[in-house]
Protein backbone atom coordinates (compact mmCIF):
# COMPACT_ATOMS: atom_id res chain seq x y z
CA UNK A 1 0.00 0.00 0.00
CA UNK A 2 1.45 3.37 -1.00
CA UNK A 3 2.06 6.09 1.59
CA UNK A 4 -0.38 8.36 -0.24
CA UNK A 5 -3.15 5.75 -0.18
CA UNK A 6 -2.47 5.00 3.50
CA UNK A 7 -2.73 8.70 4.30
CA UNK A 8 -6.04 8.91 2.44
CA UNK A 9 -7.49 5.90 4.27
CA UNK A 10 -6.22 7.25 7.57
CA UNK A 11 -7.92 10.58 6.96
CA UNK A 12 -11.27 9.37 5.61
CA UNK A 13 -12.20 6.27 7.62
CA UNK A 14 -11.94 7.89 11.08
CA UNK A 15 -14.37 10.59 9.95
CA UNK A 16 -16.95 7.97 9.02
CA UNK A 17 -16.91 6.61 12.57
CA UNK A 18 -16.09 9.83 14.44
CA UNK A 19 -16.79 9.77 18.18
CA UNK A 20 -14.37 12.30 19.68
CA UNK A 21 -11.13 14.09 18.87
CA UNK A 22 -8.87 11.71 20.80
CA UNK A 23 -10.32 8.62 19.14
CA UNK A 24 -10.14 10.29 15.73
CA UNK A 25 -6.40 10.97 15.88
CA UNK A 26 -5.43 7.60 17.31
CA UNK A 27 -7.45 5.82 14.60
CA UNK A 28 -6.04 8.09 11.90
CA UNK A 29 -2.45 7.34 12.87
CA UNK A 30 -3.10 3.63 13.40
CA UNK A 31 -4.51 3.36 9.87
CA UNK A 32 -1.43 4.97 8.36
CA UNK A 33 -2.54 8.59 8.25
CA UNK A 34 -0.21 11.47 9.02
CA UNK A 35 -0.57 14.81 10.81
CA UNK A 36 -1.92 16.59 7.74
CA UNK A 37 -0.79 18.81 4.89
CA UNK A 38 -0.25 21.66 7.33
CA UNK A 39 2.81 19.85 8.68
CA UNK A 40 4.36 19.42 5.25
CA UNK A 41 5.65 21.46 2.33
CA UNK A 42 5.40 25.24 2.35
CA UNK A 43 3.37 25.30 5.57
CA UNK A 44 5.98 23.26 7.42
CA UNK A 45 8.83 25.49 6.29
CA UNK A 46 6.88 28.61 7.25
CA UNK A 47 6.09 27.38 10.75
CA UNK A 48 9.46 25.90 11.60
CA UNK A 49 11.16 29.03 10.29
CA UNK A 50 9.12 31.24 12.61
CA UNK A 51 9.58 28.94 15.61
CA UNK A 52 13.33 28.51 15.08
CA UNK A 53 13.81 32.27 14.88
CA UNK A 54 11.71 32.83 18.01
CA UNK A 55 13.72 30.23 19.93
CA UNK A 56 16.98 31.81 18.78
CA UNK A 57 15.96 35.42 19.43
CA UNK A 58 14.78 34.63 22.96
CA UNK A 59 17.59 32.21 23.89
CA UNK A 60 15.07 29.48 24.68
CA UNK A 61 16.59 26.26 25.96
CA UNK A 62 13.51 24.08 26.49
CA UNK A 63 10.22 23.59 24.63
CA UNK A 64 7.16 21.48 25.35
CA UNK A 65 4.67 20.89 22.56
CA UNK A 66 1.12 19.72 23.17
CA UNK A 67 0.00 17.73 20.13
CA UNK A 68 3.38 16.86 18.65
CA UNK A 69 1.88 14.60 15.97
CA UNK A 70 4.07 12.50 13.70
CA UNK A 71 7.25 14.54 14.16
CA UNK A 72 7.37 15.83 10.59
CA UNK A 73 7.87 19.43 11.72
CA UNK A 74 10.26 18.43 14.49
CA UNK A 75 12.75 17.28 11.86
CA UNK A 76 13.45 20.91 10.95
CA UNK A 77 13.15 22.48 14.41
CA UNK A 78 16.32 23.49 16.26
CA UNK A 79 15.49 23.11 19.94
CA UNK A 80 18.05 22.21 22.65
CA UNK A 81 15.58 20.26 24.81
CA UNK A 82 12.17 19.17 23.54
CA UNK A 83 9.19 17.33 25.09
CA UNK A 84 6.39 16.25 22.77
CA UNK A 85 3.00 15.34 24.25
CA UNK A 86 0.22 13.65 22.31
CA UNK A 87 -3.00 11.67 22.83
CA UNK A 88 -2.04 8.92 20.37
CA UNK A 89 0.10 5.98 21.54
CA UNK A 90 0.58 5.00 17.90
CA UNK A 91 2.12 8.29 16.80
CA UNK A 92 4.31 8.52 19.89
CA UNK A 93 5.70 5.07 19.12
CA UNK A 94 6.57 6.35 15.64
CA UNK A 95 8.30 9.43 17.06
CA UNK A 96 10.27 7.43 19.60
CA UNK A 97 11.57 5.15 16.88
CA UNK A 98 12.55 8.02 14.60
CA UNK A 99 14.20 10.17 17.26
CA UNK A 100 15.34 7.36 19.56
CA UNK A 101 19.02 8.22 19.11
CA UNK A 102 18.49 11.86 20.12
CA UNK A 103 18.43 12.22 23.94
CA UNK A 104 17.36 15.87 23.64
CA UNK A 105 13.88 14.75 22.54
CA UNK A 106 11.36 13.06 24.83
CA UNK A 107 7.80 11.97 24.00
CA UNK A 108 5.00 11.62 26.55
CA UNK A 109 1.47 10.24 26.24
CA UNK A 110 -1.06 12.77 27.51
CA UNK A 111 -2.35 10.26 30.05
CA UNK A 112 1.18 10.08 31.50
CA UNK A 113 1.83 13.83 31.48
CA UNK A 114 2.88 14.86 34.98
CA UNK A 115 2.97 18.63 34.73
CA UNK A 116 6.32 19.09 33.04
CA UNK A 117 7.28 22.70 32.30
CA UNK A 118 9.47 24.39 29.71
CA UNK A 119 10.53 27.92 28.85
CA UNK A 120 8.28 27.77 25.79
CA UNK A 121 4.97 25.93 25.66
CA UNK A 122 3.72 25.39 22.12
CA UNK A 123 0.51 24.46 20.27
CA UNK A 124 0.73 24.11 16.50
CA UNK A 125 -2.31 23.20 14.35
CA UNK A 126 -4.09 21.58 17.30
CA UNK A 127 -6.70 23.90 18.79
CA UNK A 128 -9.14 23.85 15.87
CA UNK A 129 -9.20 20.04 16.14
CA UNK A 130 -10.41 20.11 19.75
CA UNK A 131 -14.12 19.91 19.07
CA UNK A 132 -15.27 19.12 22.62
CA UNK A 133 -15.55 22.07 25.01
CA UNK A 134 -14.04 20.26 28.00
CA UNK A 135 -11.13 18.99 25.89
CA UNK A 136 -10.46 22.51 24.64
CA UNK A 137 -10.68 24.04 28.13
CA UNK A 138 -8.34 21.46 29.66
CA UNK A 139 -5.90 21.85 26.76
CA UNK A 140 -5.62 25.63 27.11
CA UNK A 141 -5.16 25.38 30.88
CA UNK A 142 -2.40 22.80 30.44
CA UNK A 143 -0.71 24.78 27.67
CA UNK A 144 -0.43 27.98 29.70
CA UNK A 145 0.47 26.23 32.95
CA UNK A 146 3.45 24.59 31.23
CA UNK A 147 5.11 27.70 29.78
CA UNK A 148 7.44 29.47 32.25
CA UNK A 149 8.38 32.27 29.81
CA UNK A 150 6.42 32.02 26.58
CA UNK A 151 3.46 30.36 24.89
CA UNK A 152 3.14 30.05 21.11
CA UNK A 153 -0.17 29.16 19.46
CA UNK A 154 -0.55 28.53 15.73
CA UNK A 155 -4.28 28.43 15.00
CA UNK A 156 -7.27 30.21 13.62
CA UNK A 157 -9.08 32.52 16.01
CA UNK A 158 -12.72 32.82 15.04
CA UNK A 159 -16.00 31.44 16.33
CA UNK A 160 -17.25 28.81 13.89
CA UNK A 161 -18.67 25.60 15.32
CA UNK A 162 -20.23 24.23 12.14
CA UNK A 163 -17.34 23.68 9.73
CA UNK A 164 -18.85 20.80 7.77
CA UNK A 165 -16.33 18.27 9.08
CA UNK A 166 -16.50 16.44 12.39
CA UNK A 167 -12.90 16.93 13.48
CA UNK A 168 -12.65 20.73 13.01
CA UNK A 169 -14.14 23.52 15.11
CA UNK A 170 -12.85 27.07 15.06
CA UNK A 171 -12.81 29.06 18.29
CA UNK A 172 -12.06 32.62 19.33
CA UNK A 173 -8.76 31.66 20.90
CA UNK A 174 -7.51 35.21 21.46
CA UNK A 175 -10.60 36.18 23.45
CA UNK A 176 -10.37 33.04 25.57
CA UNK A 177 -6.67 33.51 26.32
CA UNK A 178 -7.22 37.15 27.27
CA UNK A 179 -10.03 36.22 29.66
CA UNK A 180 -8.44 33.17 31.23
CA UNK A 181 -4.71 33.87 31.45
CA UNK A 182 -4.13 37.47 32.59
CA UNK A 183 -0.53 36.73 33.60
CA UNK A 184 0.41 36.41 29.92
CA UNK A 185 0.59 39.37 27.56
CA UNK A 186 0.22 39.14 23.82
CA UNK A 187 3.40 40.06 21.93
CA UNK A 188 1.68 42.15 19.27
CA UNK A 189 4.83 43.83 17.95
CA UNK A 190 6.59 40.50 17.48
CA UNK A 191 3.50 39.10 15.73
CA UNK A 192 3.33 42.09 13.39
CA UNK A 193 6.91 41.42 12.26
CA UNK A 194 6.14 37.84 11.20
CA UNK A 195 5.63 36.83 7.55
CA UNK A 196 1.94 36.67 6.52
CA UNK A 197 0.02 33.38 6.98
CA UNK A 198 0.40 30.77 4.26
CA UNK A 199 -2.66 28.64 5.10
CA UNK A 200 -6.37 29.36 5.43
CA UNK A 201 -9.29 27.20 6.55
CA UNK A 202 -12.66 28.15 5.09
CA UNK A 203 -11.27 31.60 4.50
CA UNK A 204 -9.88 32.01 8.01
CA UNK A 205 -6.11 32.54 8.37
CA UNK A 206 -4.05 30.18 10.47
CA UNK A 207 -1.67 32.49 12.30
CA UNK A 208 0.94 32.63 15.04
CA UNK A 209 -0.12 34.15 18.36
CA UNK A 210 2.75 34.87 20.73
CA UNK A 211 2.43 35.34 24.49
CA UNK A 212 4.95 36.25 27.17
CA UNK A 213 4.60 35.61 30.88
CA UNK A 214 4.47 38.80 32.93
CA UNK A 215 6.34 39.37 36.16
CA UNK A 216 3.33 38.15 38.15
CA UNK A 217 3.04 34.83 36.23
CA UNK A 218 3.09 31.91 38.63
CA UNK A 219 2.92 34.11 41.72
Amino acid sequence: MSNRFSALIGRVLPLLFFRNSRQYWETRYRLGGHSGEGSRGEAQLYKTGVINQFVKDNAINSVIEFGCGDGQQLRTLHIPHYVGVDVSPTVLSTCRKEFGDDPSKVFVLLDDYAGQHAELSMSVDVIFHLVEDNTYDDYLARLFAAGTRFVIIYSTSTDLADTGVSHVRHRNVLADVSARFPTFRRMTEAEAALPPPVRFDRGHPTSFFLFEATETAGS
